[in-house]
């Protein structure tokens, strides 16, 4: 991509490509840091992150969902289509703040499904239009290598506004899922009150990951729009 764009580049387009990277880089050391801090502090109830989500589930009705092992680290996700909450192996045995915070923010997926929470339909129904408008932006770019540079502009933003729709559609869901995270958390007394902040901050660094890369895509579109019309 930078190959065929480095020759129009600005100060102001490099200036923005710099904001972007250190928005994304400073959202994901700040995940990371509080990650690091909260998967040390044992909860007090000695709950391991597997039992929580359990716990959470069956309160709501949810028997028939499986929480499950998975291989990563933070790869913990909630699979609507197979009915199964995914928890990284830290997470699913961890009895840590940080194992609390994200089964239960996994488990606020689930509730939101159950639910037919609309913001999550949407996102649901978004996820095969913008897989289709990435894989069709790789056979644009091929395309604009032959059209000129105006051409690869113009797939850059279509691909771009498409993964922008998806963003803003996410950030709803993600801060909803960590609200019920919090309040299944409290309600059903699996932490104490002086924990709550713990869960608070960790579930706050998550969500802060989804809107640093909604602001870094939206300043890559200002970034091309910009360079179509020094182009121009």
């Amino acid at each position: 991509m930078n190959y065929l764009t480095w020759g129009y580049e600005t100060p102001l387009t490099i200036l923005l490509s710099i904001i972007a990277i250190i928005i994304v880089v400073v959202a994901q050391s700040k995940i990371s840091s509080a990650y690091r801090r909260f998967r040390v502090i044992k909860n007090k109830k000695t709950m391991s992150g597997a039992e929580a989500a359990r716990v959470i589930l069956d309160a709501n009705g949810l028997q028939e969902i499986y929480v499950v092992e998975t291989k990563g680290e933070l790869t913990d996700h909630y699979d609507p289509s197979r009915k199964v909450i995914r928890l990284s192996s830290q997470i699913f045995h961890g009895e840590t703040i940080a194992a609390l915070a994200i089964a239960a923010h996994e488990v606020g997926h689930a509730i939101q499904d159950k639910e037919g929470y609309s913001m999550m339909k949407i996102r649901s129904a978004l996820v095969p239009f913008v897989n289709l408008v990435s894989y069709l932006g790789y056979f644009g770019i091929i395309i604009s290598l032959f059209s000129g540079l105006t051409g690869y502009f113009m797939v850059s933003i279509l691909v771009l506004c498409a993964t922008l729709l998806f963003q803003l559609v996410t950030l709803p869901v993600e801060f909803d899922a960590s609200k019920r995270a919090g309040v299944q958390l409290e309600q059903l007394m699996l932490i104490e009150p002086d924990e709550k902040q713990g869960i608070a901050d960790m579930l706050k660094a998550a969500a802060m990951t989804y809107v640093a890369s909604l602001v870094s895509n939206i300043l890559n579109i200002l970034r091309i729009i910009i360079m179509m019309q020094d182009r121009d």
